[in-house]
């Protein structure tokens, strides 16, 4: 496993899409992003696809995504929602049956301090649909990420550290529910899915990797108060996102620009399972929330297996099963 430390990429807070891009050629690679039709998977999207990539957004609401990505060459749509199982296989077996290899996979999609919902299977939403919906797509591609030799990437969120995965009531069952608390857990899950996908992975040339963007307003937000949303003070005096990139708070294109460098540094080559932040791998936070680095408990490799085991249990689904 990779050591979770900065490997001093040259890169930084105020690092762009551009940035991280120039010079990567993806000619002849195929890369799927989830959420790829709104902000930062809108720009991971139009990167990947300037980079010679022929890139697979899949969508919830097709009509939104055409709308987004009218006209822009190398990029093509399918449906598909990450709370419906079955949306899912049918997606993967339609890419499947292309026969394309898949060398990047962004998993970008996701929600955030929703009011509760569940899913089909009565699964806590916001669980269901960040950590539970990437992993089925994941398990369901699995051969043309290994044809691929594919890269990974799951978005997570400094968010992680509000709290760990709770094993004996991930579904608010018992606890009362808390949207926040859920976005966390749901967070520090797509960190240790990236370990827990990275040790199954590596041998086939799969490596995996999470990530914090920054804290970007974006449709994410859209669940949130304006008073929620000011209370982060993410907007300046003009009442425009506010940009502070040593403080994380970032455009969508510096935002963007960690989970390229992921998905395509030749840094990383060799490397995998950890969690980054700023176009680089990230320290260990051992107590701050709000602040750099990884909380241990989202880089625990115990707790990633317990986490494989019961996704595997809930879904009914693994790697190459």
């Amino acid at each position: 496993m990779t050591p979770q430390s900065p490997i001093l990429s040259g890169f930084g807070p105020a690092s762009t899409a551009a940035d991280v891009m120039a010079g990567i050629d993806l000619a002849g690679r195929t890369a799927i992003v989830t959420g790829g039709y709104s902000g930062l998977g809108l720009v991971s999207a139009l990167a990947l696809a300037r980079a010679g990539a022929s890139v697979i957004v899949p969508a919830r609401d097709v009509g939104k995504a055409r709308a987004a990505l009218e006209g822009q060459a190398g990029i093509t749509l399918a449906e598909m929602d990450l709370a419906d199982p079955g949306s899912i296989v049918r997606f993967a077996r339609d890419f499947l049956e292309t026969g394309q290899p898949l060398s990047i996979l962004i998993n970008s999609a996701g929600v955030m301090a929703t009011p509760l919902f569940r899913d089909a299977d009565g699964h806590e939403g916001q669980f269901a649909v960040n950590h539970l919906g990437h992993y089925r797509l994941v398990c369901a591609v699995w051969p043309a990420l290994v044809a691929g030799a594919g890269r990974v990437v799951s978005v997570s969120s400094r968010g992680h550290q509000i709290a760990p995965v709770m094993f004996d009531d991930i579904d608010f069952r018992i606890r009362a529910y808390d949207k926040w608390v859920a976005y966390g857990q749901s967070k520090t899950a797509n960190a240790l899915f990236a370990r827990g996908l990275d040790r199954r992975g590596a041998a086939a040339g799969v490596r995996a990797f999470s990530l914090h963007p920054g804290q970007i307003l974006t449709d994410l937000a859209r669940h949130l108060s304006t008073e929620e949303i000011d209370s982060f003070d993410a907007r300046d005096a003009d009442g425009k996102p506010r940009v502070d990139p040593e403080l994380g708070m970032k455009t969508v294109e510096q935002g963007a620009a960690t989970q390229l460098w992921c998905a395509t540094s030749p840094m990383l080559a060799g490397m995998g399972g950890v969690y980054c932040e700023d176009c680089d791998i990230a320290g260990i936070n051992q107590s701050e929330i709000g602040r750099k680095g990884v909380a241990a408990w989202a880089a625990d490799d115990e707790a990633a297996e317990r986490l494989w085991a019961i996704s595997e249990h809930w879904t009914g689904m693994t790697i190459g099963g």
